[in-house]
């Protein structure tokens, strides 16, 4: 009979406070989906902060494999300034080619390439052609200029670029039959850990160098020497203009990852904040329907 009466008491005042049991169930379900957030932000962090330390240690060798690569850039520079080699004026054919990787979250390392090259690509696309060292320019690319893409190299970033990556590059230009007047290689040149410029290189063909006033400088040139020459020189810049994007994609992805690991700390602490809260108020909910309950008797 006691049983009876608590049943109906309890039947009673649910049905006078209806609000109370249906912000209970609410509170309840956002309590699980606070919960489920904030496990999912906490394992982002993890992620986040290994990343972080990949990068640091992939950072330490990109930087001390670019110190050797110096040499391979400022060889190559060196020989056209000293013969003052510049492109014809009535250029028709410009090859473009674009350093980036396969690989992203590393902030706008490979954004900054591809805004570059498509500003050079709106003025003038009928006779430009682009290389894609990296899948990353290619999708930045295809959408609105993809007839003007000549070739694309994959499988960049997974591992330290090497000059034999460079050379597979230099021999597919070769053998694409496409002949260029004038071109340039686009890439990050790194600065700092924390800075890095969109900087270009000027490539030449054969027939500028040809043409350079002061190419006689240098003895025994002749065409098949000056052809090597030409050939090994785009794979030498390559190379270098390689090592410095990568070594840029690893500084800003090391950023990129500390960053996204503070933010994931300030979204723990909130969503933390919002857990107990609702929490505390789904206890102080069915206490005073307890309560509200027991005086009732």
């Amino acid at each position: 009979m006691f049983a009876n009466q608590v049943k109906s008491i309890l039947v009673s005042s649910s049905s006078c406070l209806p609000s109370l049991w249906t912000v209970n169930r609410r509170g309840m379900a956002t309590l699980k989906m606070i919960s489920m957030r904030l496990k999912s932000v906490k394992n982002i962090q993890k992620i986040t902060q290994s990343m972080k330390m990949v990068s640091a240690a992939k950072y330490t060798r990109a930087e001390r494999e670019l110190k050797l690569a110096l040499a391979f850039g400022d060889g190559s520079q060196a020989f056209y300034e000293q013969a003052e080699v510049t492109p014809p004026e009535n250029a028709k054919n410009e090859l473009i080619i674009a350093i980036s990787s396969d690989r992203g979250l590393c902030g706008a390392v490979h954004t900054s390439v591809g805004r570059l090259i498509r500003s050079k690509l709106q003025n003038k696309s009928d006779n430009v052609k682009v290389v894609c060292v990296g899948d990353k320019a290619r999708a930045l690319l295809q959408r609105l200029f993809g007839q003007n893409i000549l070739y694309v190299a994959k499988e960049i970033g997974r591992s330290p670029p090497t000059f034999e990556d460079a050379a597979r590059v230099a021999t597919a230009i070769s053998d694409s039959g496409f002949e260029y007047d004038s071109g340039t290689i686009v890439y990050n040149k790194f600065k700092s850990v924390v800075s890095y410029t969109t900087s270009q290189i000027p490539i030449y063909s054969v027939s500028s160098v040809n043409s350079a006033p002061k190419i006689t400088l240098y003895d025994s040139v002749d065409p098949d020497v000056l052809q090597n020459y030409i050939e090994f020189s785009l794979a030498s810049q390559l190379y270098y203009a390689m090592k410095e994007n990568a070594c840029s994609e690893q500084s800003s992805r090391m950023t990129a990852m500390d960053n996204a690991s503070k933010n994931a700390a300030e979204m723990i602490e909130k969503l933390s904040l919002a857990f107990n809260r609702t929490r505390q108020a789904v206890i102080t909910r069915e206490l005073i329907e307890i309560i509200s309950g027991a005086s009732a008797l």
